[in-house]
């Protein structure tokens, strides 16, 4: 095997690979000489069959399993003897016939194309200021925290008045196209909370003043966009009887609540609540931190960076906001942009994504920074517990996919650096607002 070093220019590197026809054969008379005293073929005793037939049967795909070998065995070659690190995968331009190669007749060339790691030398940390906004939690918030568990925990008593908003109905009803009562129009002990908006448009709005025991018609059309093809845009006629009227009713602050929630008091679920808006300022605090430490990350360095990871990166990034851009999702300065502004901003955002991936990932190396299989794990099964019932679909799932547990690891890894770096780091704690806290940031894709 002879392998050049044949383009070298910036991050890219071409090596040139030539395998001998020779070589090549002699693989393969190898491989078969080793297979021979193992196959069994029809018309020959175990281990008697010519060469010249295994050669006939099988040699395609043993020459096959020489070749991706050989590109295999060139990759690595190529990279340790001039102590490259790709930056991707390689990709392979075959230059021989690849038919002529099989059956023997040619040499093997082929040029392997990759894109390697740029130098980086980090920052010493250390030097890094970075200012980490915080807020400390207040009564008030505590309070309104309370306010909205009991809302969340309303109940609803039976009223004698006539029906309102907010209030729950119960009806049976029966629906009627042309007189006709249609599949699905129809139900018993039916309850909706009128102005949930849960029925088609109209429909709760029908029911506003009516009282236990009374029976409405009403008339309703079904809106254009209606999932049912024979329903869309037709009006239809709803017979219901009114069975209960029940107003909501909040429940009183007190230990009772608490207990609806596991806890003994008042006192203890202020706590829980406490702790739980302590968590949430130190991690939007830990969030503000990190934005501001790549910030300052990205400012101080400025490297060459692998062409390929960072078109992978945008397109990856683009291929969302153009989704979101033809279904009007996009905010209004964005929308009014010429596509190709919009582009560039995004390329910036994409550029920036690598620059700060590879900045971390080299820190993270230098530092012995790692993941652990226990680490992943865990992840795992956190994202298994999110689909009860195929907690054991997911597991496997991973198990057999490497490219999934990339996805697991890749943020873990991340993460660890900056705390990592959060620790050695000049960081200062300013006091803020927890509007201020909780403010978004400007930039589009903010973050890494």
């Amino acid at each position: 095997m002879q392998i050049t070093e044949s383009v070298s220019d910036g991050l890219a590197r071409v090596f040139s690979v030539h395998i001998p026809r020779a070589d090549l054969e002699a693989q393969l008379s190898a491989k078969i000489q080793e297979v021979q005293p193992n196959v069994r073929l029809n018309g020959f005793r175990p281990g008697k069959v010519p060469p010249a037939h295994i050669r006939k049967v099988y040699g395609a795909a043993m020459m096959r399993e020489i070749i991706d070998a050989e590109v295999q065995k060139s990759t690595s070659q190529s990279l340790e003897r001039n102590n490259l690190r790709p930056a991707g995968q390689p990709q392979l331009d075959l230059k021989s016939d690849v038919n002529q190669v099989m059956e023997g007749k040619a040499d093997l060339d082929f040029d392997l194309k990759v894109e390697i790691m740029p130098d980086i030398e980090p920052v010493d940390v250390s030097t890094v200021a970075v200012t980490r906004p915080v807020a400390a939690v207040e009564d008030a918030q505590i309070e309104e925290a309370l306010g909205e568990l009991a809302k969340a925990s309303k109940v609803y008593e039976d009223k004698d008045g006539a029906a309102e908003t907010d209030d729950a109905v119960t009806i049976d009803f029966v629906g009627k196209l042309d007189g006709e009562a249609f599949e699905g129009g129809s139900a018993e002990d039916a309850t909706l909370t009128i102005g949930a908006g849960r029925f088609i448009p109209g429909f709760e709005e029908h029911l506003i003043g009516v009282k236990a025991g009374e029976e409405k018609t009403f008339e309703v059309t079904f809106p254009e966009d209606y999932p049912v093809e024979t329903l869309k845009g037709r009006p239809a006629t709803f017979e219901t009887k009114v069975k209960a009227v029940k107003a909501p009713k909040t429940p009183d602050i007190n230990d009772a609540l608490a207990q609806q929630f596991g806890l003994e008091s008042l006192g203890a679920l202020r706590e829980a609540l406490q702790k739980r808006i302590e968590a949430d300022h130190a991690a939007q605090s830990r969030a503000k931190a990190k934005r501001a430490l790549f910030d300052k990350l990205d400012a101080a360095h400025d490297f060459p960076l692998p062409p390929g990871m960072v078109e992978a990166e945008f397109n990856q990034i683009w291929s969302q906001i153009d989704a979101d851009r033809k279904a009007g999702r996009l905010d209004a300065d964005e929308a009014d942009k010429p596509e190709d502004e919009l582009k560039a901003e995004y390329r910036k955002i994409a550029e920036r994504r690598v620059r700060l991936g590879l900045l971390l990932a080299e820190i993270g190396r230098r530092n012995k920074v790692e993941v652990s299989n226990e680490e992943v794990g865990q992840a795992v099964a956190e994202q298994a517990r999110r689909f009860p019932g195929q907690e054991r679909q997911v597991f496997e799932a991973y198990q057999k996919n490497p490219g999934l547990l990339a996805q697991i690891r890749a943020p873990l890894y991340e993460e660890k650096v900056v705390d990592f770096v959060l620790e050695l780091a000049q960081v200062t704690n300013e006091t803020v607002s927890r509007e201020a806290l909780f403010a978004e940031d400007d930039e589009p894709g903010a973050g890494a």
